[in-house]
């Protein structure tokens, strides 16, 4: 009975983590590394992670710098940013590359939040999915006789706590986000 409860506590600790991840990737405007963490680079024959053929650094709030540890890299890193349409055009000096992070626009931002929220959403439907999975783990229990008709009505309960907590916390995360998007 622990166990299930504190299984479903973990998977919807992940969630929220999982969520982190996904609006780190979100732009506001802002430089940040994890703008480009969707950029792979072919690395002699290897779809690579960009942060693994140079370091990237934030050199003010509206510019990003790659250093690749091969300065034959900088062209194939200068291509593959450009082909992953971000909307990003670097520029090159030779041996590093320059990323400006150009400004939002409102419409833009608006789109940014309207993504956010869609990605809350998608988690806060998970957050449910693994509440109804471990309810119906502890109905199975109950059934087999393993727990008592109490203690399966306090689990519930336990796992309802979890998930409420899960859901205010995603809301606090997108929260945050909204302002940091809309922010100018």
């Amino acid at each position: 009975m622990h166990q299930i409860i504190k299984d479903a506590n973990s998977r919807m600790d992940k969630t929220i983590e999982a969520l982190r991840a996904e609006l780190a990737k979100v732009r506001t405007g802002k430089a940040t590394t994890a703008l480009l963490d969707s950029v792979k680079v072919d690395y002699y024959g290897a779809m690579t992670p960009i942060n693994q053929v140079g370091n990237i650094t934030v050199l003010d709030p509206h510019t990003l710098s790659i250093t690749p540890w091969d300065k034959s890299m900088v062209q194939v890193i200068d291509r593959a940013i450009l082909e992953a349409n971000l909307g990003f055009n670097p520029i090159s000096d030779g041996t590093n590359l320059k990323i400006p992070i150009p400004a939002l626009t409102e419409e833009r931002r608006k789109d940014f939040v309207k993504l956010a929220k869609k990605f809350g959403e998608e988690s806060k439907v998970a957050i449910r999915n693994i509440r109804r999975d471990a309810n119906e783990h502890l109905k199975r229990e109950e059934k087999n006789k393993k727990i008592s008709e109490d203690e399966l009505k306090h689990s519930e309960d336990e796992v309802q706590k979890f998930t409420d907590q899960h859901i205010k916390q995603i809301d606090e995360i997108l929260k945050h986000k909204e302002k940091e998007i809309m922010e100018v």
